[in-house]
């Protein structure tokens, strides 16, 4: 584990069932968000010799994208997860990128080198802190004067269909999860522009621009593959975890239906809604 982490949930989640689902599932994942890949990275704009921080770099995929891009400069992957940070690790030899280098942190207080980046990017990364100020504050510390931060993150989840069609498909069965705290760390705790704009603006960013983002994400070939993957998300456990075996099968029937009814020649797209947002340090 990392040398100091104050976000223990989370490190757990992620540096265990979380982080191992993300690993075996690393090409599904990467295949889901790829159309919003392509926006984030325009949007960082990315120089040939800049230094770049990727937050919440998964098994490396926009770490190796944004280390092309800066091809005379250097890419830093920063993680909870041992086992994605390994599988980054593998992926990025196996492809000979090689101004890459990962750290498994807690992004919140780690000690990165004051001024030590141009760029911090991160897709779909930033939504599982406990305390976004603080880690925001910490990256506004990490960036060079002016250096840019650029990220993803999810709207509200009922504009999501990637979370409603099997929820809800689901829910038919299993009883509805209790409602977790507000702001509470998870994949729409960012969902309110307004608190972005906040929560950077106290970190020390200005000129913040956040502007909509809505692509169809890929969830899968079929209704098989889709609901097996469906399965170990971090949306189905919440529902699922508690319920009896009988239950459990139900709902997952119940989902495996839902997603089948959405099967095309080209598989199974659905609906999403984000966020990409830009900001600079002050």
């Amino acid at each position: 584990m990392t040398d100091r982490v104050v976000n223990v949930e989370q490190a757990d989640a992620w540096d265990g069932r979380q982080g191992d689902h993300w690993t075996r599932y690393a090409d599904h994942y990467d295949a889901l968000i790829h159309r919003l890949t392509a926006p984030l990275l325009r949007a960082a704009a990315i120089g040939a010799s800049d230094r770049v921080l990727d937050v919440g770099c998964g098994t490396g995929s926009t770490t190796r994208m944004a280390a092309r891009a800066a091809s005379a400069g250097s890419v830093l992957g920063v993680d909870l997860s041992t086992a994605m940070l390994q599988e980054a690790e593998r992926r990025t030899r196996a492809e000979g990128v090689e101004n890459v280098r990962f750290e498994q942190a807690d992004v919140q207080v780690h000690a990165f080198p004051p001024g030590a980046f141009d760029v911090a990017i991160s897709r779909f990364g930033v939504m599982f802190f406990e305390n976004p100020a603080a880690a925001f504050s910490n990256i506004a510390s990490a960036l060079d004067r002016h250096g840019r931060f650029v990220f993803v993150c999810w709207q509200e989840r009922d504009r999501n269909e990637w979370v409603t069609i099997p929820v809800s498909a689901a829910l038919e069965h299993a009883p509805r999860p209790a409602p977790g705290p507000e702001g509470a760390p998870g994949p729409f705790s960012l969902a309110e522009a307004d608190r972005i704009r906040r929560l950077l603006t106290d970190a020390g960013f200005e000129n913040v621009e956040i502007d909509e983002i809505a692509e169809a994400i890929f969830f899968g070939h079929d209704a098989r593959v889709a609901s097996e993957f469906w399965q170990g998300t971090g949306t189905a456990r919440v529902v699922l975890d508690d319920v009896d075996a009988d239950t459990e099968r139900r709902a997952i029937d119940a989902v495996h239906a839902a997603l089948h009814s959405r099967s095309g020649p080209e598989g199974i797209w659905l609906g999403s809604a984000g966020w990409l947002v830009r900001a600079t340090r002050a």
